[in-house]
């Protein structure tokens, strides 16, 4: 009944096994990937037809986890897996960048990729394996696919490189200093596709060498997935590319003059209007079919990429006219925002950003839920791109992957300078509105969120900045490198390669490649470019703030941590957290207590973080023999008088005791509710507490030695 076709090779710690013929038979490819015990389902799915009219390539890649995988159930009130999660998105992202370049130019037939999570061994990140198993569904489709590609993620301790660190691993890079690089790597046989990492101020020989090591690993799985191919690959669709070099002739001729002088202009939106000015008067000379060609739009991109890159590379002047190593003028400012904890406007050239920190508790976090478990993050960072950034009109106020995308390539960024949650117990969100775009606002949002926490008086490490390279890569191997690249830049050029760090070293890595790969040459070039790019930013933004203010803003909260034994948790929380609440209430202070102990106190006042520390203080607390306390007279009784000296601490200072003269009875000397100095003068056989208060002068808080207690008594 089945066909099964299945391959396996020893990869690294694990085995990978590649298996097609028994499930999902009615896609054009199926593919179960395996590695170690994590198992993910790549189906593929083609349109054997182009929709009339189609101007752009509609690939479409879902990347989807299943809690069954974990031996887990969803969450939430309808216990069913529901929107995507960040993880989730960010891996749809990770599949779809290094495959889609590779279909063949003029393909436009709608393309499905949906990577399904059916079983997690919480040891291997399904990720690496989902697009290993898509690679493979791709390659045996038929579909128009010039891979295939293989991935790997690559560790970095102790000087060593790792391939395919576990998950446990990965997670602990933020806490363990050995472990300094989480890197993901795609490409084919030839050349490097697509790059994604974080890391802990890399050099740039450190970060090339694990990208030429994540390369080289993948090696046999392309091998694999090629030898499995052999075995089980369907027919490969007829597909020609259109032939429309008599209509890109036409357009030339007619639009060529124009849009070089629209390219000679540096304002974008004067650019922009020229350009779509110069397309119209190409369309009043064609005819209606030859304005109905799915290829027109082709055809212009051709044109205008024809005169931008070929002006680059002949070494003429960039679109707004400086070399391929310049910066764009930068501006930076901070503290603009009056009632905000932290801000800057960070601003390079015609792309800004309007970046704010806030500072928060530990109930801010979040409560991230993962295949292999929930786990709580101190640090957020949230872009948004709104359609006014680039002067259109279009959807707005929701969450696209690509807004979670750049957001989490600013966060890696900036994680690896962050103080240790144990040095600065706050939660960190920081939001980028990107108020003005013409290229790379991620960086500028790393630039931005740099500085507006270092104005929100976070102690980092060091400042961040971040820089965008492009690339002009000509069939006959001329290429030109391009530092701080324009929109049309990288809209019209070869490759995204976004390089973030301090001055001592790389934090985050992204590259993504829009033709078949690029060599390790190029990407050394890059990277040293990159290196001086990010050098003069630094520089830019040291003239704003050069470290953390020593002072936070009036309207941030302060907090201050104590650790207490755990065994007295319960008692600072209280029966049905009755303590706790009385603490808060008094006080006026937030108070988050840890299962390890720590407490965390917060307030904007001092005052209240102080009364909250001292009623915590008395509860915890145990008094110390010999020490002398104020206390208050709460019951008098024949033998003597109950002081309550220690939070809520009684003790007993008998009648002998009160004063150095006889008393009949202790109201001789003292009624309830007077306060009184005490000394504590142990615990008897049952643990009760012994006071003494004739040996404390009640005015000064004094010990009476005897010699002066016989003088006052003389």
């Amino acid at each position: 009944m089945f066909n099964v076709t299945k391959k396996s090779i020893q990869w690294g710690q694990e085995e990978l096994t590649l298996e097609t013929g028994k499930v999902a038979r009615q896609a054009d490819g199926s593919v179960i990937a395996t590695l170690g015990e994590t198992s993910v389902m790549a189906n593929v799915t083609y349109a054997r037809d182009q929709k009339p009219g189609q101007d752009f390539f509609p690939l479409t890649v879902h990347y989807v986890e299943k809690t069954y995988a974990a031996g887990k159930i969803p969450g939430g009130f309808f216990k069913r897996e529901a929107r995507p999660s960040e993880k989730e998105t960010l891996t749809s992202r990770l599949i779809d960048r290094p495959i889609r370049p590779l279909f063949v130019p003029g393909f436009k037939n709608e393309v499905l990729v949906i990577c399904t999570v059916l079983s997690h061994d919480l040891v291997n990140d399904p990720d690496i394996v989902a697009m290993i198993a898509a690679s493979a569904a791709l390659t045996i489709s038929g579909v128009p696919f010039m891979g295939p590609i293989g991935a790997a993620r690559v560790g970095f301790s102790e000087g060593e490189y790792v391939l395919n660190p576990d998950v446990e691993d990965m997670d602990q890079l933020r806490t363990k200093p050995e472990q300094r690089l989480d890197l993901v790597v795609a490409g084919t046989k030839d050349a490097v596709m697509m790059v994604e990492s974080e890391a802990y101020e890399l050099s740039e020989a450190e970060m090339l060498g694990a990208v030429k090591f994540g390369h080289d690993a993948m090696q046999p799985v392309i091998d694999m997935i090629i030898d499995f191919a052999e075995l089980c690959a369907k027919e490969p669709f007829d597909f020609q590319p259109a032939d429309y070099s008599d209509l890109y002739a036409k357009v030339k001729k007619a639009g060529e003059a124009d849009m070089r002088a629209a390219f000679a202009i540096r304002d974008k939106q004067e650019r922009t209007a020229a350009i779509a000015a110069a397309r119209e008067t190409v369309k009043e000379t064609l005819s209606e079919d030859e304005l109905a060609d799915a290829n027109l739009g082709a055809a212009f991109k051709k044109l205008e990429s024809a005169i931008l890159r070929g002006d680059i590379i002949k070494g003429g002047a960039r679109i707004d006219g400086r070399d391929t190593k310049t910066v764009r003028p930068i501006v930076s400012e901070v503290g603009i925002l009056p009632r905000t904890h932290g801000s800057a406007l960070f601003t390079r050239g015609e792309t800004q950003g309007l970046v704010v920190t806030t500072l928060g508790t530990g109930d801010d976090e979040q409560i991230i839920d993962a295949l292999h478990g929930n786990h709580r993050s101190n640090f957020l960072l949230h872009y948004n791109f709104p359609p006014y950034s680039v002067g259109e009109v279009g959807r707005f106020g929701f969450t696209g992957r690509r807004e979670i995308g750049h957001g989490k390539l600013a966060w890696r960024a900036l994680q690896a300078v962050l103080p240790a949650a144990t040095d600065f117990p706050y939660t960190i969100r920081v939001v980028s509105e990107i108020t003005e775009s013409n290229g790379s606002s991620s960086m500028a949002s790393v630039c931005g969120g740099s500085l507006s926490m270092m104005d929100a008086g976070v102690p980092l490490k060091a400042a961040v900045a971040g820089v965008a390279m492009g690339l002009i890569l000509e069939d006959d191997g001329k290429y030109a490198v391009l530092t701080d690249i324009l929109g049309d830049e990288d809209h019209l050029g070869d490759m995204d390669f976004k390089v973030a760090g301090t001055e001592n070293g790389i934090t985050s890595l992204q590259m993504d490649i829009k033709v078949a790969g690029i060599t390790s040459a190029i990407m050394e070039q890059a990277l040293a470019q990159a290196k001086e790019g990010r050098m003069h930013i630094l520089g830019e933004m040291a003239k704003a703030l050069t470290a953390g203010r020593s002072e936070f803003s009036a309207h941030a909260p302060r907090i201050e941590t104590m650790t207490v034994p755990t065994d007295k948790i319960r008692e600072v929380i209280g029966s049905g957290g009755k303590v706790i609440r009385e603490i808060v209430e008094v006080s006026g202070a937030k108070v988050d207590i840890n299962d390890d102990g720590v407490i965390k106190i917060a307030s904007a006042n001092a005052e209240s973080i102080k009364k909250a520390h001292d009623m915590i203080y008395s509860i915890v607390a145990e008094p110390e023999e010999g020490k002398i306390y104020t206390g208050k007279v709460v019951k008098l009784v024949d033998f003597g008088a109950f002081v309550n000296f220690f939070g809520k601490r009684d003790g007993l200072v008998h009648v002998s005791q009160i004063a150095n003269r006889r008393l009949q009875h202790p109201n001789e000397a003292l009624k309830e509710g007077q306060e009184v100095k005490v000394k504590l003068l142990g615990f008897d056989d049952r643990g009760k507490v012994r006071l003494g208060m004739k040996m404390v002068n009640q005015e000064t808080g004094e010990e009476i030695t005897p010699e002066k207690a016989r003088e006052e008594a003389e």
